[in-house]
């Protein structure tokens, strides 16, 4: 049965980046961004980015995307979203003084996490090729996005999300207070925080990787069309039993002191990715790179539909011209696959081989322009 659709159809920014004040009317399927490099095509992309889920995909400080001269930033988006009987809400978010003000139909929402939620999104840019060429911090990221989606299905994914939020926390007091000694009565009370929430975090991790395994595996054999076969794996730093968990952190408290961090636990946990048994940071080639990017950002976006029954809406920054041609075939074969809203950039608009149902947008100095 297909999934619902939904989609972005205005968007307005005021002193967000570079991108001069402004509403933009985005069509329901394809959207083709294109200009020069620094002109704001990227900024339109995070603008509707942090829209939908309150974040960027750039910056872990929102206060970066408020215009250098300006005290505030604000971007509103019209949703049209079919779940909901082809209603449109407006999701807004303010930044000022590096703090966000969100808003659902002019109403502050129960929780971030409810915001944050509504609106399923997936990015796709060039740095996302550290997911397969970087640390295990990005694979972690991408294990929480589907995680988080996932536990929708029943209910948790604001649990989740406080999951993660209460491990980290409880992480850092242990850290501090491990720096003033190993004293168990101390430690103990933050140690069994870190066990409950990272078994948690564990479990809906592994849950994630099958989900990504079972649909980037065979995408990277369409895509590369090589005889190395690509294995994804989870890779736990933790048990997913918190009485395990807790003994273990109470063994390691010595080494932890000397290390001023704890060595096991979620935050250590990695995506194995290997290329014919090897591991594929160290033997893939940058096509390879591409091609395992590409499969691991289409199985997120597989993931997130499964699990939401609604197709996310796609952006893609500027990721035609990083691939060779068979692989750029690739990509557009996936695009053409997609039934949901798709949102792209490029310098040369040329390149891209689409046609039907699509909107093309001219982007100069902040401005976007439909052509």
């Amino acid at each position: 049965m297909p999934h619902s659709t939904l989609a972005i159809h205005r968007l307005e920014v005021r002193d967000f980046r570079n991108l001069a004040a402004q509403v933009v009317e985005l069509g329901a399927r394809f959207n083709l961004l294109a200009g020069e490099n620094g002109q704001g095509k990227t900024n339109l992309l995070e603008a509707l980015y942090v829209a939908a889920t309150t974040r960027s995909f750039r910056t872990a400080a929102l206060a970066e995307c408020v215009r250098h001269d300006a005290p505030s930033a604000l971007v509103r988006a019209r949703v049209h979203d079919a779940r909901q009987a082809d209603l449109a809400r407006t999701q807004s978010v303010e930044i000022a003084a590096g703090r966000r003000r969100v808003q659902i139909d002019g109403k502050r929402p129960a929780t971030l996490a409810s915001y944050a939620l509504a609106t399923p999104i997936v990015v796709f840019e060039p740095a996302s090729l550290a997911l397969s060429q970087g640390g295990a911090a990005e694979r972690r990221r991408l294990l929480d996005r589907v995680a988080i989606h996932l536990a929708v299905r029943h209910g948790g994914g604001a649990a989740l999300l406080a999951d993660l939020e209460r491990y980290r926390r409880a992480h850092v007091h242990r850290k501090k207070a491990l720096e003033r000694g190993v004293d168990p009565r101390v430690l103990e009370p933050f140690e069994r925080l870190m066990a409950e929430h990272g078994a948690s975090i564990v479990r809906a991790r592994a849950e994630a990787a099958r989900a990504l395994s079972t649909r980037a595996v065979p995408g990277f054999e369409a895509i590369a069309r090589s005889s190395l076969v690509l294995s994804i794996d989870y890779a736990p730093r933790a048990p997913d039993d918190p009485d395990a968990f807790a003994k273990l952190l109470a063994e390691r408290r010595a080494l932890d002191a000397r290390r001023k961090s704890a060595t096991r636990g979620p935050h250590l946990d990695d995506l194995s990715l290997l290329l014919g048994g090897r591991p594929a940071r160290q033997v893939a080639s940058q096509g390879q790179h591409r091609a395992i990017v590409l499969a691991l950002k289409g199985a997120e976006l597989r993931a997130i539909a499964d699990a939401r029954e609604v197709e996310p809406i796609l952006l893609l920054d500027d990721v035609s011209s990083e691939l060779d041609p068979r692989r750029n075939a690739a990509l557009f074969a996936f695009l053409h696959a997609q039934v949901g809203q798709v949102v792209l950039t490029t310098t040369r608009p040329e390149l891209i081989e689409i046609e039907a149902d699509r909107r093309d947008f001219e982007v100069a100095s902040g401005v976007v322009r439909p052509r």
